[in-house]
């Protein structure tokens, strides 16, 4: 039994933990502490930058501070998945790169995370003016329930005279001024010269070697077509086939991230427009027909395929690929189910984990699979899906050798080298490195580079999209080899008993909403894990946020892999009451011992009450 209620949830009086960390930023080198915010709603949002729903909370999160400026203050939690992550220049670099306009706590050792017993990446817990937890919610699509629960907490403490209002701690830091910002992307435009997709500078320029030729795209962030166009965060981008450029009037598409749309840049007039994508991003619903009328989600990169007919796209936000047909106008699903994961096959029943790069050939498309540090391949023939390199979401390192031992940290790149190999921007190494199809080998290029994230080939040379350091690099390759060590996600397990364990997702719509049933079952469950043979029984899909699972006595460990969403509907009687929908992926990783509980909560939205 469980509630949404502000009052009745503050009737357990559960108190919110210290924030401990190694350090603070966006607070002008102030060290704060839980009892700095008294007085004001705190809002934490556990985060780690790698993370794609992570972002997405960033944006949602925006409107929400501005809109309660004076009582509500938010911290970022960050605490990292990868050992990149956890090094503190690299953190303040996602945190101007993204955008982060609050504190942000360095919880390099979940110290923090451990503390409010976070099991997943983005958690978001509402703490009143007293200091007492009031709410949390895990995924993305919470702003309306988290007005709602602002809105009583405020109401509730102004009338007790404990709500504070004026301005809180943040400190914005000194903004650095570079040519480009955090670039993501490269492409050559035939010409002789390259398109850069100008990542935080909101654009898309082109170099003439090291110097800028031609911009598109104001600087401001925004999603306005024509001559004065605007981009938010443009990632990738593919150039067209001319035949096919001059039939539907652009040549470029860019992966316009953060807007949620496919853009097309005509070379000839300079003129930006909107192909694909409606502005919104997809949560559920429809996932083919006409491009403008279909929701896309942080579109990360796009690569001109011929085997696919069309541009295919790394739909970063749910772990799947699409295709953007330009002369029909159209997307479909080309691959995944959007549960996150490593899985092969066919393309319909492929995993994939946050895909951000791509590099086409003619049988094969290369792909950079982020979150599983993989580098995979979908098969021209059959478009099965195949990994050359990975071992899944909690694997990682830096260490070459056979691909079947070898390891890379989170790729955002990959391109084809003149001699068949491919090179792969493995980012959170800081190196390009290498894998022969031929023997299975997998080698270092080069080190040494700030977050790589494109890669573009020109005979010997590597020009290198050094996001971190903002420019490109010229390289040239020489193998090197590396035993680097081995690194799992320091995450600790959920300690679970074998046999049956009782699943419960945790969500109640907030005061004035009800669950959505108007159009067939509200709520929907999918659960798979890794190795399948964890589970006995429970795995596939229903309607009911509680499962009975049965897990194998002999299986130590492993992954238990969950969806879960929800629909709910303001409930003010009328015909068109506005509805939301709240969904969550979780991976959580177990450990099957006899001490362990039978009981597993996922917070999805409210607080869990059970004992």
């Amino acid at each position: 039994m469980f509630t949404s209620h502000v009052t009745s949830q503050t009737r357990g009086r559960v108190r919110a933990a210290e924030l401990v960390g190694r350090g603070w930023l966006n607070t002008g080198g102030k060290t704060l502490h839980l009892g700095d915010f008294r007085g004001k709603v705190l809002l934490l949002d556990f985060w780690t930058f790698c993370c794609v729903n992570c972002l997405h909370v960033l944006d949602e999160l925006r409107p929400l501070e501005a809109e309660f400026a004076d009582v509500l203050v938010t911290v970022g939690v960050h605490s990292p998945k990868f050992v990149h992550e956890a090094d503190a220049d690299a953190l303040a670099a996602a945190v101007e790169r993204y955008g982060v306009h609050h504190p942000v706590l360095d919880d390099p050792d979940l110290t923090t995370w451990q503390a409010f017993a976070v099991k997943a990446w983005p958690t978001l817990v509402v703490i009143d003016p007293d200091g007492y937890v009031v709410h949390v919610a895990a995924g993305e699509g919470h702003v309306e329930a988290l007005r709602r629960v602002i809105t009583e907490v405020v109401a509730e403490h102004e009338a007790k005279g404990t709500l504070h209002r004026g301005d809180g701690p943040y400190v914005p830091p000194v903004p650095a001024d570079t040519d480009l910002r955090f670039p993501a992307k490269a492409i050559e435009t035939g010409t002789g010269t390259l398109l850069v997709a100008d990542t935080t500078h909101h654009r898309v320029v082109e170099l003439d070697g090291d110097d800028i030729v031609r911009v598109f795209g104001t600087g401001e962030r925004g999603r306005q077509d024509g001559d004065k166009a605007t981009f938010s965060e443009p990632s990738g981008l593919t150039l067209l086939p001319a035949h096919v450029a001059e039939e539907v009037g652009y040549h470029v598409v860019v992966a316009d991230t953060v807007n949620h749309l496919l853009r097309g840049i005509n070379l000839d007039t300079d003129v930006v427009t909107t192909v694909a994508g409606t502005g919104d991003q997809w949560l559920a619903g429809e996932t083919d027909g006409q491009a403008t009328k279909i929701d896309l989600t942080s579109p990360w990169d796009v690569a001109w395929w011929e085997p696919a007919g069309g541009v295919v796209v790394a739909m970063a936000g749910n772990h799947t690929l699409g295709r953007f047909d330009p002369v029909a106008g159209e997307v479909s699903r080309f691959a995944g189910t959007t549960v996150e994961g490593l899985m092969d096959g066919a393309p319909t029943e492929a995993f994939f984990a946050q895909t951000s790069g791509f590099a086409a050939t003619a049988d094969r498309l290369w792909l950079a699979d982020s979150e599983t540090s993989a580098l995979r391949w979908i098969d021209a023939e059959d478009f099965a899906v195949h990994t050359a390199v990975g071992k899944g979401l909690f694997a990682f390192g830096h260490r070459d050798g056979h691909a079947d031992q070898a390891l890379l940290q989170h790729p955002l790149g990959v391109a084809v080298l003149d001699d068949g190999t491919v090179a792969i921007a493995d980012t959170y190494n800081g190196a390009v490195r290498r894998y022969d199809p031929a023997t299975g080998q997998v080698s270092t290029l080069v080190t040494g580079i700030a977050e790589p994230s494109g890669i573009v080939v020109r005979g010997s040379e590597l020009i290198v999209v050094a996001s971190a350091a903002h420019r490109l690099e010229r390289h040239t390759a020489a193998a090197l080899h590396v035993d680097g060590e081995a690194h799992e996600v320091r995450r600790p397990p959920s300690d679970i008993a074998p046999g049956e364990l009782e699943l419960v997702v945790v969500f109640a719509p907030q005061n004035g909403q009800k669950l959505d049933d108007r159009y067939g079952p509200s709520t929907r469950l999918e659960v798979t894990s890794s190795p399948p043979e964890l589970l006995v029984e429970g795995a596939g899909v229903g309607t009911d946020l509680t499962r009975r699972l049965v897990v194998a006595p002999d299986i130590p460990e492993g992954v238990l892999h969950v969806v879960a969403q929800a629909a709910s509907c303001d409930d003010d009687g009328s015909e068109h009451a506005a509805c939301h929908l709240t969904r969550q992926d979780w991976g959580v990783p177990v450990r099957v011992t006899a001490a362990g509980s039978s009981r597993l909560p996922l917070m999805l939205g409210g607080l869990d009450s059970s004992p």
